[in-house]
């Protein structure tokens, strides 16, 4: 049985407020935090809102308001007060809690999960830019070694909702949250942050780093090797290296990039790809020596092609963005992954980017952008063992994306190498579930459904992919696939022969 509810009330007049019966000893701003909380305890309440009524308009910091929340989830408990990471915060002292399910062991290593930031802005058309500053900021922590953190989508699936950080931790597997929020006076930054202990919702460590838009990755620097040291005194701000490789001539090519990044999802359409592409055209005109924007151009291309919404003749023009992105040397973890992948992907080149990979996941051992494409690459050349370790890795960093079906679709060709055929159509349909015109799980779905000895399962996705692919031939995958591993190019054969798909 769920624990009850405890007892609670406020007397605004007084100024007294009791939990059980007992008076707390609050201070004056922390009841007026709590008296309005209790007010609107219906609905969540804004950080700005809070801000602005409980400090009459008064230019203060946002580390004010979360040293308060502090100081009352200390005097009420952890759970008195939820959090709705990139909104605000949500009296909870009157609601019986739900039963939360246990989540993954701790890691031996520091854990962190990186909570959507508040945008204070004011401008609801800012929200992209505040979500890039944390996707940005967790991009840089997986770069330290020693440090295990959550993707991006994992923590950014509980944006809007109010939960616990204890819930959080538990769920994800992490000891601490980080919390943050971006205020903006015209070309002015301010990014305040908070290191959460989960389990008790203690705020161990909070520091506000102030700049503006035109030195916004400097902002970015400061913030990653701030929060290294605070939650791993070992690590050192030099090891926090910098996220991504910078744009040298005009900012609004990276801010092309980040409105990009959304488009580009598992279950995209060819009309998201092709405003993609038009639009990181634009930004490597605006500067052509960004390298990120070339690089994820690549990926854009290489996402679109897996998902067999254009074909890889329609994409090879990018191929030499991708080799001059490898041939460069760039310590980019990120554009070393989108280039080689690309390569491997659109010139069966998996050997060479290999190479890049290798690099890749020496900078960025966390990364599940990183693992994930290792993965992919390795089960090109049959090298499953490898495959399994870094998917299943990246499956872990990043337990509750709602992307993962990219990285569950992996699994099918590694686990059909490795001759666990019914675990691969278990995965496989898990992942076609997950997005049923996503091309390359309904192809290798289609190969599992045959060695499993289900042929008119079988029958079944060969339909479905000639829906994708109209006028398919046994010439066009053999043409184009990336895999290298000569047992898997005979599935290929003998699996579309026998679900009726011609030879030309």
């Amino acid at each position: 049985m769920p624990p009850s509810a405890p007892t609670f009330s406020i007397d605004p007049s007084s100024r007294v407020a009791r939990l059980n019966g007992a008076a707390l000893s609050l201070g004056a701003r922390a009841f007026d935090v709590l008296a309005y909380l209790n007010t609107h305890s219906a609905r969540v309440v804004t950080k700005g809102e809070l801000l602005e009524s409980v400090w009459g308009g008064l230019a203060v910091e946002e580390s004010n308001l979360t040293v308060q929340i502090s100081a009352l989830r200390k005097a009420l408990g952890p759970k008195s007060i939820a959090t709705v990471p990139g909104v605000g915060y949500k009296l909870a002292l009157n609601e019986t809690p739900d039963p939360v399910a246990e989540g993954p062991d701790l890691p031996d290593t520091p854990s962190l999960a990186v909570l959507p930031f508040a945008n204070l802005t004011g401008q609801a058309s800012q929200e992209y830019l505040v979500d890039g500053i944390a996707t940005e900021l967790i991009g840089a922590l997986t770069r330290i070694g020693g440090l295990f953190v959550i993707a991006a989508s994992s923590s950014f699936a509980y944006k809007g909702e109010a939960v616990q950080l204890a819930d959080v931790g538990r769920a994800l597997g992490v000891r601490y949250v980080l919390e943050g929020s971006v205020q903006q006076a015209g070309s002015a930054l301010r990014i305040s942050v908070q290191l959460v202990e989960a389990a008790t919702g203690r705020a161990i460590w909070t520091d506000r780093f102030s700049g503006t838009l035109d030195d916004i990755f400097d902002l970015q620097d400061r913030l990653t090797e701030s929060v290294a040291a605070a939650i791993e005194p070992t690590l050192r701000s030099a090891e926090a290296l910098r996220s991504r490789e910078k744009p040298q001539n005009d900012l609004r090519a990276y801010d092309i990039c980040l409105q990009v990044e959304p488009l580009m999802r598992f279950t995209a359409k060819p009309d998201d790809f092709q405003r993609a592409f038009a639009m990181l055209d634009e930004a490597v005109a605006l500067d052509p020596d960004y390298l990120y924007a070339r690089a994820l151009r690549c990926w854009a291309y290489t996402i679109a092609c897996g998902g067999r919404f254009f074909s890889v003749d329609d994409a090879k023009h990018i191929l030499p963005d991708a080799y001059a992105i490898l041939d460069r040397g760039t310590d980019d973890a990120t554009s070393l992954t989108y280039a080689a992948h690309s390569l491997a992907y659109l010139d069966k080149g998996a050997e060479i980017g290999l190479v890049g990979m290798r690099k890749a996941k020496a900078l960025n051992p966390n990364s599940v952008t990183v693992l994930c494409s290792s993965g992919w690459l390795h089960a090109y050349v049959g090298d499953f063992d490898i495959a399994l370790r870094d998917i299943e890795r990246a499956l872990r960093l990043n337990p509750l994306d709602p992307n993962t079906g990219f990285v569950r679709s992996a699994l099918g060709p590694i686990l059909l190498g490795l001759g666990r055929v019914s675990e691969a159509v278990e995965m496989l349909e898990q992942s076609y579930h997950e997005a049923p015109t996503y091309g390359s799980t309904v192809f290798t779905l289609m190969h599992s459904y045959w060695r499993a000895d289900r042929l008119d399962d079988a029958k079944r996705m060969a339909h479905e992919l000639l829906k994708i692919i109209p006028g398919l031939t046994l010439k066009h995958p053999l043409a184009s696939t990336p895999f290298k591993y000569p047992p898997h190019l005979q599935l290929f054969k003998d699996c579309h022969r026998a679900v009726g798909i011609p030879e030309e």
